[in-house]
Order: structure tokens, then C-alpha cells, then sequence
């Protein structure tokens, strides 16, 4: 597969879609291609983002596609999902890890398909794959959320907020008569990327805040020699 960063002809294949203004499944004209693809030190896989318009009410929607390594070796694209316009607050920033993301990404079309459910199961497997790449030693979700506490990762409030979509997505893991409702899906997707951008943009823009701050013009940070 050859990536290359820049527009590329849309093909005349039509494309599945939930529009989400006529919130249904209908089928997609493709007006437009953009791949993405890693120079230097990026870290991040192949992107293919697709320009569609709706066949039913003509409203467009960008669907967003990652690199992976199919059967006998060969690269192919992922299921394109939505990412514009959102049900969510808006495209992940590309300084979550890949396979966090992937995870994000998976949660907000389980809501998009009115999996919600599904969406709070996979809120769950997003936290636990952020406790582990931040470097957390305990197994169960709750002792990983306290260690990051206890480490001022996160903060008070959004601790509780983890815990709360910890036992929602306990919820939705284990057979209950108690459905995973819309709103607590919807709440548990916004709490979750506040939680991903707590870490991953926020807490890294501060440091670069900081360490410029502390850089004298054209000088090293102070205290360094």
C-alpha cells in the first residue's frame, strides 16, 4: 500500500454511511481523498481521510481510515469511520497513542450506532489502555486510576470521573436487567476524551509551556548547564 500526504481522486465507488442528519444508513458519493502518511520521527500510522456526501440530503461527512497489517502480509485500510461531523467533541488529538485511539475511535462508533452498551464496554478498555502506557502496576482498573492519582497524572475530579465510567463500564461487561442508557453513553465518551486530553495534550503543553518559560532567548532551560 503507498501512502503519500496529500489530496487524491475519489473513486465513483459508493460508500456506505449513518448520516447523521437523516440518522439512517444510506449510501455515500466520495467527493475527495486525503492520505496522511509519517515523515521523520511521527509515530503515528498511515491516515486516509474521505470527503463524502449523503445520496438521501446531500449533507457531507469526512470518514477517517487507519493503516493495518491484513492476512498474508498485505497493508490494507480499517472500516471507515466518522469523524465529521461528530457526536463526540470533535476529532482526537494525534498525541493520543495509535492504540488508544483506535480504542476512542471504536467507542464513538458503537454510539453512533446506537450501541450503548458496547460504547461503555469500550470506554472501560480505553481507560485501561491508558493506565498502561502510562506506566501503571496494578492489574484491576481501580487500584491503575489511583496510582495515576497518587502520581498527580489526574487530578481529583477527573479521578472520580474515572471511577464512575470504571463502574459503568462494568455495567455493560456484565449481564444486567439495567440498560446502558444513551446519556450515560454520551456522558461516558465526553468524560473519557476530557481524561485523554487531560494527559496526552493538556499535561504536554504545559510542560512545553513551563520549559519555555524557563529558556532564557537564544539560552538553555535554567539551572542546566
Amino acid at each position: 500500500m503507498a501512502t503519500m500526504n496529500g489530496w487524491g481522486n475519489a473513486s465513483l465507488r459508493p460508500m456506505l454511511i449513518q448520516c447523521s442528519y437523516c440518522d439512517t444508513h444510506t449510501l455515500s458519493t466520495q467527493r475527495g481523498t486525503w492520505e496522511l502518511a509519517p515523515e521523520g520521527d511521527d509515530e503515528f500510522s498511515p491516515t486516509l481521510y474521505t470527503l463524502v456526501s449523503c445520496d438521501k440530503c446531500r449533507a457531507p461527512q469526512l470518514l477517517v481510515q487507519t493503516a493495518q497489517m491484513e492476512a498474508g502480509n498485505v497493508w490494507g485500510w480499517t472500516d471507515p469511520i466518522r469523524e465529521w461531523p461528530s457526536d463526540s467533541s470533535g476529532p482526537l488529538s494525534p498525541s493520543i497513542p495509535m492504540a488508544i485511539a483506535r480504542e476512542m475511535r471504536e467507542a464513538r462508533a458503537c454510539f453512533g450506532a446506537k450501541l450503548y452498551t458496547a460504547t461503555a464496554v469500550m470506554v472501560r478498555r480505553t481507560l485501561e489502555g491508558m493506565c498502561v502506557d502510562q506506566g501503571t502496576r496494578k492489574k484491576a482498573l481501580f487500584d491503575a486510576l489511583g496510582e495515576l492519582r497518587d502520581a498527580d497524572k489526574i487530578e481529583g475530579r477527573l479521578f472520580d470521573w474515572a471511577q464512575a465510567l470504571r463502574v459503568l463500564g462494568n455495567q455493560g461487561a456484565h449481564f444486567s436487567k439495567d440498560a446502558v442508557s444513551r446519556e450515560d453513553a454520551r456522558d461516558a465518551l465526553d468524560l473519557a476524551e476530557a481524561l485523554l486530553d487531560y494527559i496526552y495534550v493538556f499535561t504536554a503543553k504545559y510542560a512545553e509551556f513551563q520549559l519555555r518559560r524557563s529558556t532564557p532567548p537564544g539560552g538553555s532551560p535554567a539551572g542546566s548547564s
